[in-house]
């Protein structure tokens, strides 16, 4: 069974856990040579998939169907997680016009200017203003959403066994993964490898984390002994690159170079931090 279990994050509702597989698992094969650590064999890994509950179901087309645009960005959370990108997006590439207070102030202008803005970004590059809707609405429905939440976690228990050790987390991933752990102290989990993640954006992530009964956002995660975080600095997904101040000192932080693709999971995977991480994570007694 896994002893490496990775939680993808967005993006991923027209994908499959063999798919993920076939691409993440070449990567954190090359982070593990990069790292001069054991190889791990390809059924030592696994990819649990929860992105078909975000893949809308089939219909048949109205005649007036139209895809997403910015009248589409609910109020509240999904346009004050766009600004934060678009903030963040702003502070690290000079294509990205800056916000400023006027525009933050939510108005439905400052949506379609948000949109305009990241259309123009290195980080945001290929990426169509309808699928970056649809990842601010699956990020929406996972924090938000009782029932989004629990059918994740699930999908993410049925995957964890006696022999997993590692769990990995992209993007959303390391939000789902750090909220399974809390739930789950009996799991044999050593070691969380968070990549790119959100869980430093305090008001709209950190602040909506599950811990469990009695415990606030911040509680160490389960059984874990180690917590390696690794983000880009170029990484809008995560602007807080250091996350000690939240969840305490235990936590190693390393910044690596991803070159345009700063937020690519298989970028982050396939450096020898990754790999090094991993790899201790699967030999901790």
């Amino acid at each position: 069974m896994a002893r490496v279990v990775c939680l993808h994050g967005v993006g991923q509702q027209f994908s499959g856990e063999r798919e993920l597989h076939g691409s993440w698992f070449p990567a954190l094969t090359d982070g593990l040579t990069r790292a001069e650590a054991p190889a791990l064999a390809a059924d030592d890994v696994t990819c649990a998939f929860y992105g078909d509950l975000f893949r809308p179901r089939g219909r048949t087309l109205a005649a007036r169907d139209a895809p997403l645009d910015a009248g589409d960005v609910g109020a509240g959370f999904e346009t004050e997680l766009l600004l934060a990108l678009w903030a963040e997006a702003a502070r690290t590439d000079r294509a990205v016009v800056s916000p400023d207070a006027r525009t933050l102030a939510r108005a439905p202008r400052s949506v379609q200017r948000a949109l305009n803005a990241l259309d123009n970004s290195r980080f945001f590059a290929g990426l169509a203003p309808r699928a970056l809707i649809h990842d601010l609405k699956q990020v929406r429905a996972y924090l938000c959403d009782p029932a989004v939440r629990e059918a994740v976690q699930r999908r993410v228990a049925a995957a964890v066994t006696d022999d997993t050790r590692v769990l990995v987390g992209h993007s959303l991933g390391s939000v789902v993964a750090y909220e399974a752990l809390c739930a789950h102290p009996e799991w044999p989990v050593r070691s969380l490898v968070t990549l790119g993640s959100p869980l430093g954006i305090r008001t709209l992530v950190f602040e909506r984390l599950r811990t469990g009964e009695g415990a606030g956002p911040g509680r160490w995660p389960g059984r874990v002994a180690h917590w390696t975080n690794i983000s880009d600095e170029g990484d809008a997904v995560a602007p807080t690159k250091d996350l000690r101040p939240l969840f305490g000192e235990r936590v190693v932080n390393h910044l690596v170079h991803n070159g345009a693709r700063a937020h690519d999971a298989t970028r982050y995977l396939n450096t020898p931090e990754a790999g090094r991480a991993v790899s201790d994570g699967c030999h901790l007694a």
